[in-house]
């Protein structure tokens, strides 16, 4: 495994960073006003829209794509470009058209879309020019199992007709969100693995009503468009709008989730190193009992256990990522399940010592660091829960044959 910058990598490190000193970092206090003044909006705040038009000038666009109009990059080498993004997570993925669910939803348009869908709906994703949300957890069911997934897609002629009810749809109630891709029982009598479909819903389709937002933590996500409950009730849209073959539901959901898994894991490293340096200017900054918190052991003692654990983390996603480049998704899927557990676990505690070490201000909206933080739990949960990650991994260890036989007396 050689985890060194390829040329092009190290390029593109040099323009990302001085794009997000320069133009992101910059940009945070103003999206924060405009979005505060716009209290019934839910979207990107306008100076998104600059932002975009700057990382397309400088190519920094669609840098997750490795083709179908990406930037050609492995996943290894997009994953130091992923961390840096996580020092914004509200502003930079969308800025370089890189924020979820979209990567995800671009990829499977990419991979299992026909030529129309592409057209239709790939075109301006990778454009930027609209947003799409993809429609899987149900509030009725426990999601963490998906076969319990039961939003009925009736088979009717020419048409698909869904009826049921979703949440912790990203990105729903933006209005540039233009399309949705939904997760419902074709099948209910096919066998396990093979009942389910992914349909592709136009937002404007009658019968879809965005009910309302959930929080994560107390916070809205505004920017990024909610978390939308939506309600499918008898949605008619044309059998021409299935993604993927029929039944095969689940496989085509698992060709998004495993990169985009290990996608939020690269930007969590970010959020962490955005916190101990935030960590380390306040420490040398702030002084209590006659000297500078830099100078307390016990704060030094918790921003070298921070390194440790961020480095110790960083170097499983990176893992992760070589064996998707050079296995495959599938045969990486147990590197990016113990990444999914470890990444948030280790980004949560870094975040929360860095609260501590502010004090007061680190629970305020004075910092990012609560806001980051509820982001780090948040992704405890998303992507498939830590517990079914855990039981993915124990499961292949207890089927593992080990390397040597214990040789007893």
């Amino acid at each position: 495994m050689d985890f060194a910058y390829s040329p092009k990598v190290e390029e593109l490190r040099s323009k990302l960073t001085a794009f997000m000193q320069d133009r992101i970092l910059p940009a945070e206090v103003i999206a924060a006003q405009q979005l505060a003044d716009k209290p019934d909006y839910w979207g990107a705040p306008p100076i998104m829209a600059d932002l975009k038009t700057a990382a397309k000038r400088q190519g920094l666009w669609n840098l997750f794509l490795p083709e179908d109009g990406g930037a050609g990059l492995t996943n290894l080498e997009y994953a130091p470009l992923a961390e840096l993004t996580g020092w914004s997570p509200h502003l930079a993925p969308e800025a370089l058209n890189c924020n979820a669910p979209d990567t995800g939803n671009m990829e499977l348009l990419a991979r299992f879309g026909t030529d129309e869908q592409k057209a239709q709906w790939l075109a301006p994703l990778l454009d930027g020019e609209i947003r799409s949300c993809f429609s899987m957890t149900e509030p009725d069911v426990a999601s963490s199992d998906a076969s319990n997934v039961r939003l009925e897609i009736a088979d009717d002629g020419d048409d698909w007709v869904l009826t049921g009810r979703k949440w912790w749809t990203t990105a729903a109630l933006r209005d540039d969100t233009r399309v949705a891709m939904v997760m419902g029982v074709t099948d209910p009598d096919a066998p396990a693995g093979s009942r389910h479909s992914i349909v592709l819903v136009p937002m404007d389709t009658p019968g879809v009503h965005v009910e309302r937002s959930t929080t994560v933590l107390g916070f809205d996500d505004r920017h990024e468009g909610g978390h939308g409950e939506i309600v499918y009730d008898r949605v008619r849209v044309p059998k021409a709008n299935l993604l993927g073959p029929r039944g095969k539901g689940f496989a085509v959901a698992q060709a998004r989730l495993g990169p985009g898994r290990i996608h939020h894991c690269m930007r969590l490293i970010g959020m962490a190193e955005r916190a101990i340096a935030l960590t380390t200017e306040r420490a040398r900054a702030r002084v209590a009992f006659g000297k500078p918190l830099a100078d307390e052991g016990v704060v030094q003692a918790t921003v070298a256990d921070a390194r440790i654990k961020l480095d110790a983390a960083r170097l499983m996603v990176l893992r992760a990522a070589w064996r998707m480049d050079v296995e495959g998704a599938k045969a990486a899927r147990h590197d990016i399940a113990a990444a999914k557990v470890m990444v948030p676990l280790t980004v949560k505690w870094i975040l929360d010592e860095a609260i501590q070490i502010f004090g007061g201000a680190g629970l305020s909206q004075d910092t990012p660091l609560a806001m980051l933080y509820s982001q780090a739990r948040f992704l405890q949960i998303a992507d498939g829960p830590d517990q079914v990650h855990r039981r993915s991994l124990a499961r292949a260890e207890f089927g593992a044959t080990p390397t040597l036989r214990e040789v007893r007396g």
